[in-house]
């Protein structure tokens, strides 16, 4: 094995950016989550597990072993605007046009995300990654309106998110699946891509329309398993 190197040139890697948001809310009555819809002025995301801390266990007068807590998956999610149908997912309901009422149940959300992958040589075209969150619960925040001045800034919204796991065949429930394009088989990626965000109707290839709906873990888990042979 030859000997290690650092830094070497095409390898310092980083990751940078958030785009390509798109909301999915739960549908009580159907069961399952309902048309995604973009997500425009996304800001920022931020990935806050929590637990996952060791509980020493003491036996014979000795540290005997580290059970751990289960893990939590929350996050933040800063934006300039949301979509409309994130309204009642922070606590709102629209009896008529118009009007709001607030402190209403909040409902759960899916929501996907993309972050860029960058490296030395290739810059942000290097990849990304498909964040995809699942039972997603918004948490209220303040909301601050300041005055217009010769300094003029728009007000941005935030939420805190909590979220319930999901099963995945093989492995512990989650809430968070992530798909580095780097790695994955491009033809996987595309039929995931193609899930998440819908297609255009292409009549002289024969491409049929279809919405952005948020695949679970397990379809996932399939699509990339199956184009990769």
């Amino acid at each position: 094995m030859p000997k290690l190197e650092w830094d070497k040139i095409g390898e310092r890697l980083y990751e940078t950016g958030v785009d390509r948001g798109v909301l999915f809310v739960y549908d009580k009555s159907e069961k399952e989550y309902k048309t995604g819809v973009p997500w425009n002025g996304l800001i920022a995301v931020s990935e806050n597990p929590t637990g996952a801390e060791p509980n020493p266990q003491y036996a014979d007068n000795i540290k005997y072993l580290n059970l751990m807590s289960a893990e939590e998956f929350e996050a933040s999610i800063e934006a300039f605007m949301y979509p409309p149908e994130f309204a009642e997912c922070d606590g709102s309901a629209s009896p008529v046009d118009g009007l709001e009422v607030s402190q209403q149940n909040r409902s759960l959300f899916g929501f996907a995300y993309r972050t860029l992958m960058g490296s030395d040589a290739e810059g942000t075209d290097y990849g990304y990654k498909l964040h995809i969150i699942y039972g997603a619960l918004a948490t209220p925040t303040d909301k601050s309106y300041t005055t217009q001045s010769d300094s003029p800034e728009a007000l941005t919204f935030n939420w805190d998110i909590t979220t319930t796991p999901v099963p995945v065949t093989r492995f512990k429930p989650t809430a968070c699946v992530i798909i580095e394009s780097v790695d994955a088989e491009v033809d996987g990626l595309a039929e995931l891509e193609d899930i998440l965000y819908g297609v255009d109707a292409d009549v002289e290839n024969g491409i049929v329309a279809s919405d952005s709906r948020l695949p679970m873990p397990d379809e996932i888990l399939t699509i990339m398993a199956t184009t990769q042979g």
